[in-house]
């Protein structure tokens, strides 16, 4: 498929003159009753509320005409089948496949990628199999217990991901089941995690595609360490999530071990084993097909063509008119949900490590803005922190809140005849209109400017099935945006060249006869570096 640089699309000349003159949210009656309703698109459960950004009828049919002439779904629909995406034309690369959806398109009879889905219903009968002999009994610890804690020792897309949903859908945890991450090589992160764990009904799930990631495989030693001082065998606490044939397919040191493919990549790969293990072990297999199952069905949505049937796409393209047309360099996500307290960070790797990109798919240099700045916390924190500088300071910050009807566990009390639940929504919602109107005081520090661009997100609850729509909503949302960027999404050689330098450095710490003593680290370590510097060049 041809692709056309972003500059050279005859729709960004349409859209640069709209920019001109944006939708003045301020002005009296801009946001109408009619604006609210024709600004509104939903699928999957989730209602988009997009009424409060810059933009109207003019700007829609403009964006859809650059989806159209970009051929982004016709991308889409290619990268689904299985072409190589990941690559950079006439230059050393990946050149693999781009399959993440593959792992949950296992709910139809005619998957896109049929061979890739087969391996991932292989994969999915292997941990149901797994699963099962968990809550029969049959798999249990030494003395006959049976396991309640399973830790993930990853890092990367390995961790960020699993991490997040893990954390999100907490809720709805079997009983006597947890689940604990471990991604820093410090120390102090393993010792903590370790803390008060009982090793003896505890499994580690190390999750490592190639099977020589370095902070992960020294945490591994670490637990294995535990394991062995608490007299326990690491074998039968060990699992592994690696590729096949690699160096940790290796039945001699894991009790189990589950597949990963090179065409999944790390921070595509919550729906594939490296997180489907975890979640498996806290929410049970049925609750895991739910989390499979609204994935997958996002990925359908994904294929319409009309920019508003299609939640997806139309992301995309507005955080596109923001970011290109409007010059906003950053996105805040904020999720009225302490569930989603860590869905923030897993997409600020998500899209800085997909679209974090400055040449084009054919190893030219661009010439207009790609990815932005992706930040955020949850709210209501957030509004007693930062949302001074959103609603007052001198950088324009789009926003994309997500927010929930219902909350997940029940709990809740009246006060002042409204819930707390009522309370989150409703400050939710006020944010996006403040942001929006703004409003005009004679006292200058009481003057909000308004024109904030944002939009809401919202949906009855979070559950499983919410998840795994939410998780592929915006994964789909930083494929088009690559897309229509001409750039490869799927790559991340920025990560690659810290870690040759950490190589280099710690042989030389290797080898320097400089050695920590107990805790600590000699400072000599620190001029031996310093002494080698050149190296850096």
């Amino acid at each position: 498929m041809p692709y056309k640089d972003f500059s050279a699309l005859n729709a960004t000349t349409r859209l640069a003159e709209l920019a001109g003159i944006p939708y003045d949210l301020t002005r009296p009656d801009a946001l109408n009753v009619d604006r609210f309703k024709t600004l509104k698109s939903s699928a999957c459960g989730f209602d988009l509320l997009f009424a409060t950004e810059r933009l109207d009828e003019a700007v829609l049919d403009a964006l859809q005409e650059l989806a159209d002439e970009a051929k982004l779904v016709e991308q889409f629909m290619a990268m689904k089948r299985g072409a190589v995406l990941n690559r950079i034309e006439g230059y050393a690369g990946e050149e693999r496949q781009v399959l993440h959806t593959a792992s949950r398109d296992v709910f139809t009879e005619e998957p896109q990628a049929p061979e890739a889905t087969t391996k991932a219903k292989q994969e999915l009968e292997k941990l149901r199999l797994f699963l099962d002999d968990l809550a029969q009994g049959r798999l249990v610890n030494a003395k006959g217990e049976s396991f309640t804690t399973l830790v993930q020792v990853g890092i990367g897309g390995s961790d960020l991901g699993p991490r997040a949903i893990s954390l999100a859908l907490q809720a709805y945890t079997l009983p006597g089941r947890e689940a604990r991450f471990i991604a820093n090589v410090d120390p102090d992160d393993t010792a903590a995690v370790l803390a008060g764990l009982d090793l003896s009904r505890s499994l580690f799930v190390i999750v490592s595609k190639s099977g020589t990631t370095l902070e992960t495989l020294t945490n591994e030693e670490l637990v294995r360490s535990a394991l062995t001082q608490a007299g326990l065998e690491p074998k039968q606490h060990l699992l592994a999530v690696t590729g096949e044939g690699g160096p940790m397919d290796d039945t001699g040191r894991y009790l189990a071990s589950f597949y990963m493919y090179d065409y999944i990549g790390g921070r595509y790969s919550a729906t594939s084993m490296v997180g489907a293990v975890t979640l498996g072990f806290t929410l049970g297999y049925g609750a895991l097909m739910e989390f499979l199952r609204g994935a997958w069905e996002m990925d359908v949505v994904g294929e319409k063509v009309d920019i508003r049937s299609n939640l997806p796409l139309l992301m995309a393209l507005i955080g596109i008119w923001n970011r290109n047309f409007l010059g906003c360099p950053t996105c805040a996500i904020l999720p009225y949900s302490q569930a989603l307290s860590r869905f923030p960070a897993h997409l600020q790797q998500c899209d800085m490590e997909s679209n974090g990109k400055s040449v084009t798919r054919q190893g030219r240099a661009v010439d207009w803005k790609t990815g932005p700045i992706i930040w955020g916390e949850p709210g209501t924190n957030g509004q007693h922190a930062f949302y001074q500088l959103i609603h007052q300071g001198t950088e324009i910050i789009p926003a994309e809140f997500i927010g929930f009807r219902r909350n997940q566990r029940g709990l809740d009390i009246e006060v002042s005849k409204t819930t707390s639940q009522e309370k989150l929504v409703v400050n939710m919602l006020a944010q996006s209109l403040a942001l929006a109107q703004g409003k005009e005081d004679d006292n200058p520090a009481r003057r909000f400017p308004g024109n904030r661009p944002n939009l809401v997100l919202i949906a009855e609850q979070l559950t499983p099935c919410q998840m795994g729509a939410l998780l592929a909503l915006y994964e789909h949302r930083i494929a088009f945006q690559g897309f229509c960027w001409n750039i490869n999404s799927f790559d991340q050689e920025g990560v690659q060249l810290g870690k040759v330098l950490a190589t280099k450095l710690l042989h030389i710490v290797a080898h320097s006869g400089t050695k920590g003593q107990g805790a600590t680290v000699a400072t000599s370590v620190e001029e031996v570096l310093l002494e080698q510097a050149g190296i850096l060049r």
